[in-house]
């Protein structure tokens, strides 16, 4: 273990003796600094210290053809610092091996959990591929900033993407953080670049509510539909705010007449629910069983006895008759949970009709008539002063209106 002042010349001149593989020389100026010289001709400084067991260690420092002697003097006393602030150089190198760039952790970690924990699971697959991994897939996560992310959340809207696309992406992406912290504790990871950015406020989700006289067309209109079954799929969804698919796949044992309660056993949010069932409902389910098309299926196609594959045509040439080509089917949930809500009912109880997991969802299909709202505030005015006197909301008295 020769000892020796180490200079540049000598670090560039220096070889490796006949017979040996390599050669270790011990800088005596900076303690702990060694080049290690090869016979192939490689040379790279390392620190030699000791970690918290007290063992032997080297840290590979840098390649001697990339950094003069005066930088390896300083990378070697910023190394021996941390080990006498208790850190091990050595071990964080080896942590930070660990860490994976965002795609890898997409491909072995996030996209195996999402496909058994999600339903939208393919969603996830295309903004990661589209959006994400673009952009961030081969920076190691420890690398990634909340700068990065920003602009990462705004990139779908320069490219002519709706603000609900956009937080879409940094919802994903603030989630797989999470779980990369929280669920399988990645090392070297300390913080989510995601956290505390804003969403977007979204103003283009669509909200379309049927009047009373639009409701009445619709159904009319289904009952000369050549497809039998909507005049009766149709109604359901009015009346009790199911999705469109858990009504084509709703099954007779879901249907408990007895207690007027339909279960449906994986909802949107991939939990069980249940869908209490008006008497006009129950009517309606009556009927169908009772034309016996199938054993298993509430609503089957009569051809062939099993779920609509596609109902699309059909419902779209009812809705043109009906003079209403710019409904949805969903806006019948729309418009059970406003007429909801325009009755009297309170958001909680909404909430837990439509299977929400979270009210402000609630609040979006919320919607109050006007009716109800001029309803609310001459209600106010009945008790609130105006010009020192309470609103005669009936009209003025002919006792209050004098003589000229």
């Amino acid at each position: 273990m020769p000892k020796v002042t180490l200079t540049q010349t000598l670090v560039d001149n220096y070889k490796c003796s006949d017979g040996l593989k390599k050669v270790d020389l011990f800088d005596t100026k900076t303690p702990g600094l060694v080049l290690e010289v090869r016979i192939t001709g490689g040379k790279t400084y390392y620190l030699r210290y000791q970690n918290k067991r007290k063992k032997t260690r080297l840290f590979k420092l840098a390649n001697a053809r990339d950094v003069s002697i005066q930088q390896a003097r300083a990378l070697c006393q910023g190394a021996r610092t941390k080990v006498a602030l208790g850190q091990d150089p050595r071990e964080d190198e080896i942590e930070a091996r660990l860490i994976p760039t965002l795609a890898h952790f997409a491909e072995e970690y996030y996209l195996p959990w999402a496909k058994q924990a999600k339903r939208s699971w393919s969603t996830d697959v295309s903004i990661l591929n589209n959006h994400i991994l673009p952009s961030l897939g081969q920076r190691y996560m420890d690398e990634i900033t909340r700068e990065d992310v920003s602009r990462l959340h705004l990139k779908p809207l320069q490219n002519g993407a709706a603000p609900s696309t956009a937080n879409r992406v940094l919802i994903i992406t603030r989630h797989m953080f999470n779980l990369a912290l929280n669920k399988w504790e990645i090392p070297g990871l300390e913080k989510n670049p995601a956290a505390r950015i804003r969403e977007l406020e979204e103003n283009n989700k669509r909200e379309r509510f049927l009047s009373q006289p639009e409701m009445v067309r619709l159904i009319e209109a289904v009952q000369d539909s050549p497809c039998t079954m909507l005049k009766y799929l149709l109604p359901v969804l009015l009346h009790t705010g199911a999705r469109r698919n858990e009504a084509l796949m709703a099954q007779w044992d879901h249907i408990d007449f007895e207690n007027r309660s339909w279960v449906i056993p994986q909802s949107k949010s991939g939990k069980k629910r249940y869908i209490t069932l008006s008497e006009g409902v129950v009517s309606i389910l009556m009927d169908i069983k009772a034309s016996r098309l199938s054993d298993t299926w509430v609503f089957p196609n009569p051809k062939t006895g099993i779920p609509y594959q596609n109902i699309y045509t059909s419902w779209h040439r009812a809705r043109v008759a009906a003079g209403l080509p710019d409904v949805r089917m969903h806006d019948l949930r729309h418009t059970f949970a406003s007429l909801l809500v325009n009755h009297g009912r309170s958001l909680y109880e909404v909430q837990k009709i439509l299977g929400h997991s979270q009210i402000r969802t609630t609040e979006r299909y919320a919607h109050l008539d006007q009716e109800t709202l001029l309803d609310a505030v001459n209600t106010a005015t009945q008790t609130i002063p105006f010009r020192g006197a309470p609103i005669a909301l009936h009209g003025p008295r002919s006792s209050d209106l004098g003589t000229e």
